[in-house]
């Protein structure tokens, strides 16, 4: 049994480390567009909506898809004024009590109210409120619900983790 939750506790930071190392690679995506949006905008009088928005749209999918990868990595804010000095059972213990009293609540209760607001989008087709801009808004919306639902993952990842941590007894 131990063996197969921690299989299942790899693979959800498995897949997590994957998303959040492709998603990556678009913070230089928007650094070259952002180069060329300058560019175009003052060397060449150009300026297209979209081409602004893209941007907004990749640098929503980054935190979004990278705050899953950033918690796996445990590289989150964390208040560890006292966690820090606690051994590996005592950080098992405060990561399995604060994933289940605080983020899975927290997540799926996001989940759960951004439903309704990201359904509506996608009924309406919803797109860009400027002229010429993008018309995926119910797209990016979506990356709420994502987002919610790999942290999900990656904290029932951690609660594993905990789990199999205090199930080898105290350091």
């Amino acid at each position: 049994m131990r063996r197969f939750l921690n299989n299942v506790a790899v693979s959800i930071d498995r897949l997590n480390g994957w998303l959040g190392e492709t998603v990556s690679w678009l913070t230089l995506a928007m650094i070259v567009v952002t180069f060329f949006i300058v560019v175009l905008r003052y060397v060449f009088q150009l300026n297209w909506i979209w081409l602004q928005e893209s941007v907004i749209y990749m640098h929503a999918l980054v935190f979004m898809v990278g705050a899953a990868y950033t918690f796996r990595d445990n590289e989150h804010v964390r208040v560890d004024i006292f966690y820090r000095g606690f051994s590996e059972w005592g950080k098992a213990v405060v990561n399995l009590l604060g994933g289940v009293i605080l983020l899975l609540p927290m997540v799926l209760f996001l989940f759960w109210v951004s439903g309704g607001y990201v359904l509506d989008s996608w009924a309406l087709g919803e797109g860009s409120r400027e002229a010429g801009g993008l018309p995926l808004v119910f797209i990016m919306k979506s990356y709420i619900p994502l987002m919610a639902g790999l942290l999900f993952l990656q904290g029932f990842s951690s609660i594993l983790h905990s789990l199999l941590t205090l199930s080898r007894g105290r350091d």
